[in-house]
């Protein structure tokens, strides 16, 4: 078997930023039946980590970086690995057409335990269909009450999962899992009803899934490093804040407006999250449209507020500005 080895600090030399600081990490995979010209490696928590490859059958595709923190990485697109720092996971994917058949996983044994664990979460929700875009489930008529349930389902399922893992893999590991959870079932509990009534023109009154406005009064919102580098998290804080005001404005007999404006957004979210949970939302904010490429001035007086003021993650703040260069 052929090999071949990258060993790279990523791309625009990672050495910009902090993940540098940290412990070599390796991910390495065979890819199988996969019908397109390149093998793509990326990282969900930093677009200078990543990779790609000339698709050859038979070999082995190796990535080596620095991180200091875990990360989420993404193969083709389709398939996601979780890497603690130091890491060494070797992952065999066999493909059927377009679709991933089976995965397994070799390496450090903490590495194998994270990524079965995962497995296992990817796999059940698989298995109660559960679509992780709500606007799919608008198209197939998903109602919101078996969404909710799912969602529920779900939550129990990756708590049980987790349980049964905790000795084996990173706390950070464990908090990731069920940031994922609760960010797609939370933002199902709030989003969706709404969502549905409005392409459905059916009343959340009678969608059948209770009390709206009370649908959250048990969740504590999660501020660890882990939890909030998971998208989906970050998505639902994003959300949260609208449904908490939406949920303030209603008990006043009033109507709350979510901004549309790059300034507007910022600074609300600015002043409703603190701490770590309001630099998770800020960055995500400012990456996502600095990405977007267009009129990325606007961002400048924005970037300088979000450093001076509210950053608390080093690692983000060198990420945008290796992005505005």
């Amino acid at each position: 078997m052929r090999k071949k080895v990258i060993l790279t600090m990523g791309l625009m030399c990672l050495s910009l930023v902090s993940f540098a600081q940290g412990k070599r990490t390796v991910l390495s995979a065979n890819i199988d039946g996969y019908q397109r010209d390149m093998v793509y490696f990326d990282c969900v928590q930093s677009p200078f980590i990543r990779q790609e490859f000339h698709t050859n059958p038979g070999e082995e595709h190796v990535y080596s970086f620095n991180s200091d923190q875990m990360v989420s990485m993404i193969i083709n697109g389709r398939t996601t690995v979780l890497l603690m720092p130091g890491d060494s996971l070797h992952v065999d994917v066999q493909y059927l057409g377009k679709q991933v058949k089976n995965l397994s996983f070799s390496g450090s044994e903490s590495a194998v335990a994270a990524n079965q664990l995962y497995a296992a979460f990817n796999d059940f929700k698989k298995s109660i269909r559960y679509k992780s875009q709500l606007l799919a489930c608008i198209v197939v008529d998903v109602k919101p009450v078996d969404r909710i349930k799912d969602s529920e389902k779900l939550l129990v399922k990756a708590k049980q999962l987790v349980a049964e893992s905790k000795a084996k893999v990173a706390d950070e590991v464990a908090n990731y899992v069920m940031a994922e959870a609760e960010g797609q079932a939370f933002s199902s509990f709030i989003e969706y009803p709404p969502m549905y009534e409005e392409t459905r023109k059916l009343p959340i009154a009678q969608q059948g899934v209770g009390d709206y406005w009370n649908i959250l009064k048990d969740v504590t919102l999660r501020d660890d490093a882990a939890s909030l580098n998971c998208p989906d998290y970050c998505s639902f804080l994003l959300l949260n804040m609208a449904y908490e005001k939406s949920k303030a404005a209603q008990k006043k007999g009033e109507k709350y407006e979510r901004p549309n404006e790059l300034e507007a957004m910022f600074n609300e979210l600015a002043s409703y999250y603190d701490g770590a949970r309001r630099d998770a939302v800020l960055y995500s904010v400012l990456t996502n449209y600095i990405q977007g490429g267009k009129n990325i001035e606007r961002v400048e007086p924005l970037l300088k507020a979000y450093k001076e003021k509210y950053c608390t993650d080093k690692h983000h703040a060198d990420i945008l500005d290796a992005l505005m260069q």
